[in-house]
């Protein structure tokens, strides 16, 4: 062996080798994509994973402390972007990632930012179908807030000309794809609802990615779509795309196009609905009019009309019957009652001190004009008067007359 070389240690060599790699700034701090497999969840919080592409693989670690911090559960076959520094683990003599941070690659970060929003808007009620409002069937203004230039805005200007030409269509032009895109369609909700131009506000725009239709995923945009007094439809990108203002929105349509044809009727159709209605009602009407005229023609030849003597001469005969049995049974009542009234004048008359005294009796009173009807109620020589038939005599107690004891 030549005495030039030097003779060190493994651990000696691994030391080395990582004061190496501890020293090298663009390794201190580096962001390495992959896919995860052979991954442990350590009972400690420590997470051990390889990473792996079609050309390697490198050993991953992240301690507790990083790995409590992650928005999701890292599994095999995720693709990540993992940050960290490269180190080796002297012991084993690999060098590895330690991680202090890691995020799912591309659309994987996204979709998690997508579910916490929709989560915390759905727990806020802003997604319950009690509270959606009913789109108008036959709107004559929509308002459309979406890129002046493009497929979408042709496509539903084309369809509403189609299918129901007397609906207006007003355009608000918005930015619908990066910074600035979402408060564009929220000043273009808040113009329509400030202004009543619209009857339905479809906000939207034609397909792309993620990343390209990330201004429909804006917490801002979701509460004005949920505040406003207008129905809204949602018509973003294709078929497949949901984005968080698809499901605030008073409906989902699945594409630009798709909007206007729920949006609006088919003008065919209304006017074969139309006639359909104008036939019904001709119908109903000229059979409730051959219905009268078969009412009127039996009335018309009906006796009532045809001789209405005979109507009030019936009439007339029993009004005579009902007179004469009146008239009877007023002779009889007054008969009676001449009747009564006799029998009741001679009771009366029975009673009358009048009559009696006709018969030659008399009736005294003193001079107060009280009746006298004991001797022991004047005095000998006080005066008294005699009332008789027809008139009356003044007289003098003179003496004491006979008792009933002396007759």
């Amino acid at each position: 062996m030549d005495k030039a070389t030097p003779v060190v240690t493994v651990t000696q060599l691994n030391n080395f080798i990582k004061d190496c790699l501890d020293t090298f700034p663009a390794l201190n701090r580096i962001s390495v994509k992959g896919e995860i497999s052979n991954i442990t969840l350590h009972k400690t919080g420590h997470i051990y994973l390889t990473l792996k592409d079609e050309g390697g693989v490198l050993k991953t670690v992240m301690f507790r402390a990083d790995a409590a911090k992650l928005p999701f559960v890292p599994k095999n076959g995720d693709k990540v972007i993992v940050t960290g520094r490269i180190s080796v683990f002297v012991r084993d003599g690999i060098y590895q990632l330690y991680a202090t941070s890691m995020e799912l690659d591309g659309i994987g970060s996204l979709y998690i930012a997508f579910e916490k929003l929709k989560a915390k808007l759905a727990s806020q009620g802003l997604f319950d179908v009690a509270r959606k409002r009913k789109l108008p069937s036959v709107p004559l203004a929509i308002g459309i807030v979406t890129a002046p230039t493009g497929a979408a805005i042709r496509d539903m200007i084309n369809i509403s000309g189609r299918r129901f030409p007397p609906c207006e269509i007003i355009l608000y032009p918005s930015l619908v794809q990066g910074s600035g895109a979402a408060q564009n369609i929220i000043k273009g909700i808040e113009y329509f609802n400030k202004t009543n131009r619209a009857e339905i506000i479809v906000i939207g725009r034609g397909g792309g990615s993620i990343e390209d239709l990330w201004a429909f995923n804006d917490e801002e945009l979701a509460h004005a779509i949920y505040n406003s007094r207008i129905p809204v439809i949602s018509a973003v990108g294709h078929e497949t795309d949901f984005t968080i203002a698809d499901f605030v929105a008073d409906l989902r349509a699945p594409t630009p196009s798709a909007a206007m044809e729920i949006a609006l009727p088919d003008i065919k159709e209304l006017l074969h609905k139309f006639e359909n209605v104008r036939s019904r009602i001709s119908l109903s009407l000229s059979k409730r009019l051959d219905g009268e005229k078969r009412l009127l023609k039996m009335l018309a030849s009906s006796a009532v009309l045809t001789t209405p003597e005979r109507l009030y001469q019936d009439k007339m005969l029993e009004l005579s019957r009902l007179s004469e049995n009146l008239e009877d049974a007023v002779t009889v009542a007054v008969a009676d009652r001449a009747k009564n009234i006799t029998s009741l004048s001679s009771l009366l008359n029975s009673y009358n001190p009048l009559g009696v005294l006709k018969r030659g009796y008399s009736v005294a009173f003193d001079g107060e004009g009280k009746i006298i009807s004991a001797a022991n109620q004047i005095d000998i020589g006080e005066g008294f008067t005699l009332k008789l038939s027809d008139g009356s005599i003044s007289a003098v107690r003179t003496g004491e007359e006979y008792g009933k004891e002396n007759l």
